[in-house]
């Protein structure tokens, strides 16, 4: 494969872009392929069955792309899917994502943390299976953020409206007491400056892209699919956290190409071309 894997990102919508930003630091050789799938999110809203039937769909357009590995920009669809994929595809590096608990854990001095995440998240497996082998003897709150990933697709990052839902949902658990706030869906790292703005500095807002993009590293190098790290880049040295650089990155959306495409323009990534992916009658998902 040479030092120029092909990297297969999907998430529901613009989210994913936050780990995409990181891989993009991490492994400035790739080429990533980005799928938002705009026209089912959020996620955190659907079935499980639902979204297993998403993510397998994704995969195999991906693949079909020419994909060498595949990274779950998704806390939802790892949560329904990541298993299952791996049974599907047991030689093929995938990464999912699992909550940031155990860093907040051992940030915590309070012995709170909060966990912001989608209600699927919230009530899934993994978060619960997150909190008791990490945090048994912490308090964790959890809490659900229906809508806040919608307005985050539409490009409502600091208005009024987030900012009140933010505040609704932060301001309790400041009062209980939090010092470590865990960002557990994708789509929230695009909030982080007003996030952080609510919680003040005396709280640690944490999420898992730089971690999500040095897992994806060592799976390639396992794989074989890169040299070593010499063709790669630590991201905490370049957190410059934009989209800038996206020469070798292909975006497609289900959704609405010039509407993802103004949201790449915020993050940085000017002019990008979106192409549109289409889920067909059979469930299939067809990229161009």
């Amino acid at each position: 494969m040479g030092n120029a894997p092909r990297i297969g990102i999907f998430d529901s919508g613009i989210g994913g872009l936050s780990v995409a930003t990181a891989i993009r630091q991490a492994l400035p050789m790739g080429r990533l392929l980005y799928f938002g799938d705009n026209a089912h999110v959020p996620y955190g809203e659907r079935t499980e069955n639902e979204i297993l039937a998403f993510s397998k769909a994704i995969t195999t357009a991906l693949l079909a792309k020419g994909c060498d590995a595949i990274v779950i920009a998704c806390n939802t669809a790892s949560s329904a899917a990541l298993s299952a994929l791996r049974e599907q595809y047991p030689t093929l590096p995938i990464v999912g994502m699992e909550p940031a608990v155990k860093p907040a854990v051992e940030h915590t001095r309070t012995g709170v943390v909060g966990v912001l995440a989608t209600r699927a998240t919230v009530d899934g497996r993994v978060l619960a299976d997150v909190v008791e082998r990490f945090a048994q003897d912490v308090k964790v709150i959890r809490q659900a953020c229906p809508g806040l990933a919608q307005r985050i697709d539409a490009g409502d990052f600091d208005g009024p409206t987030t900012e009140a839902m933010l505040r609704a949902w932060i301001s309790p658990m400041l009062e209980q007491g939090i010092d470590a706030l865990v960002l557990g869906c994708t789509h929230y790292p695009l909030v982080r400056p007003l996030i952080e703005r609510i919680t003040g500095p005396t709280v640690r807002v944490i999420e898992p892209s730089e971690a999500i993009a040095r897992r994806l590293k060592h799976l390639l190098e396992e794989h074989g699919l890169i040299q070593g790290s010499e063709d790669l880049k630590d991201p905490l040295q370049d957190q410059g956290g934009n989209m800038e650089d996206s020469g070798l990155m292909d975006f497609y959306t289900s959704g609405d190409p010039a509407s993802f495409r103004k949201i790449l323009d915020r993050l940085g990534s000017k002019n990008a071309a979106v192409e549109q992916g289409t889920w067909e009658l059979d469930g299939s998902l067809r990229l161009p």
